[in-house]
């Protein structure tokens, strides 16, 4: 049976994560041109995975991440206390108009054929000034961590964010931990740091110390220069299609060798609020493919976070692949029926996904 060679010892932490903290604005079915109200909701692509796993899979979880003293950041660490993570925080001081901020992020939901939009604002952002050496990761490491994660996106906000990936990949792996790197390539952040090509050549060097990855077919062809079907072009293939991603891998493997895991969520998008939902892992040359189904969507933002953390709880508790695999799609599928980006479920309700008879 293919498995990820996971630390079995005593750890103070099970996942640490490494990333940058937003704070997310939404209206929810209002268009924020004539928004009045919103929920703010606090979240982070590679936080997400650690509050998940915490909240909802009973883990010890923990966050590196920049952190600013003013009200904003204080609204941040409640939340990340109601969590349940440990943070380990490196401090800005606010100048009281400019910054360092917590960035904030724009999203209402949409409706029916009414897509959800969103839009950022990212200047000044404390995250972007993280650098090697910000974090003591002999000392964290040392206490035990099964499992390190970070993210493309956190990857693509500076030149010093992609140097502490690389850092804390290194001391990840000397420390025996697994590593996984969510690639969410993101154009529109790369364009300000030397376009595609760059971004490939930052991911590569990370990918190069990753055991387990996480994107699709468009993250595996922009961000790591694999060959595919053109993904900017509309074409009748369905989304759910599983060919094309595992006829991938075999590149991906043969450019890094290293990596023993590929997995993303597969999303037929039929409207804002109704979807096709799937999923896939390659793990040590197994197959696994999930069962499909379709989702009434409340919010859609984090969904891929949800996966994610389920599909990881599965592989740091040994269970068989597709066992694993069918806990990140059950986790994934649940989150986007809250709002926010983080999990409201309870393990039971994963494990038992795919029943809608009254819980009593």
């Amino acid at each position: 049976m293919s498995q990820l060679n996971v630390r079995t010892d005593a750890c103070e932490l099970d996942f640490l994560s490494l990333g940058a903290l937003v704070h997310r604005l939404d209206p929810g079915l209002i268009p924020f041109r004539r928004a009045r109200t919103v929920e703010i909701h606090v979240s982070g692509g590679e936080y997400n995975v650690a509050a998940n796993l915490a909240s909802c899979f009973g883990l010890k979880t923990a966050i590196a991440t920049a952190m600013v003293d003013y009200g904003i950041g204080e609204l941040v660490q409640a939340r990340i206390r109601e969590m349940g993570v440990i943070p380990y925080y490196k401090w800005f001081e606010h100048d009281g108009v400019r910054g360092p901020n917590i960035a904030t992020v724009y999203s209402d939901r949409g409706k029916g054929v009414r897509a959800p939009v969103v839009f950022y604002n990212r200047a000044n952002e404390a995250g972007a000034l993280l650098k090697p050496g910000d974090f003591d990761w002999q000392a964290i490491f040392s206490r035990g961590v099964r499992w390190f994660h970070s993210g493309g996106i956190f990857a693509a906000l500076s030149e010093t964010t992609s140097e502490l990936i690389l850092e804390a990949m290194q001391a990840a792996k000397a420390a025996g931990a697994i590593t996984s790197f969510d690639l969410n390539y993101r154009a529109k952040l790369w364009d300000s740091r030397g376009g595609i090509k760059q971004g490939q050549h930052v991911f590569g060097r990370i990918v190069e110390h990753v055991d387990a990855l996480i994107g699709n077919e468009e993250d595996l062809q922009k961000g790591l220069g694999i060959t595919g079907p053109d993904v900017d072009q509309k074409n009748k293939r369905s989304k759910l299609d599983t060919e094309t991603f595992f006829g991938m891998i075999d590149q991906v493997t043969s450019n890094y060798p290293n990596i023993q895991m590929v997995a993303t969520t597969l999303r037929e998008v039929y409207s804002a609020n109704h979807h096709g939902w799937g999923a896939v892992l390659w793990l040590g040359g197994q197959q696994c493919v999930s069962d499909v189904c379709e989702l009434d969507v409340l919010d859609r933002i984090g969904g891929g976070d949800g996966f994610a953390s389920g599909l990881i709880y599965g592989l740091i508790q040994r269970k068989a692949p597709d066992e694993a695999l069918r806990l990140g799609w059950a986790h994934g599928a649940l989150l986007t029926t809250f709002p926010g980006d983080v999990s409201m479920a309870r393990l039971s309700e994963v494990e038992s996904f795919g029943s809608s008879r009254v819980q009593r």
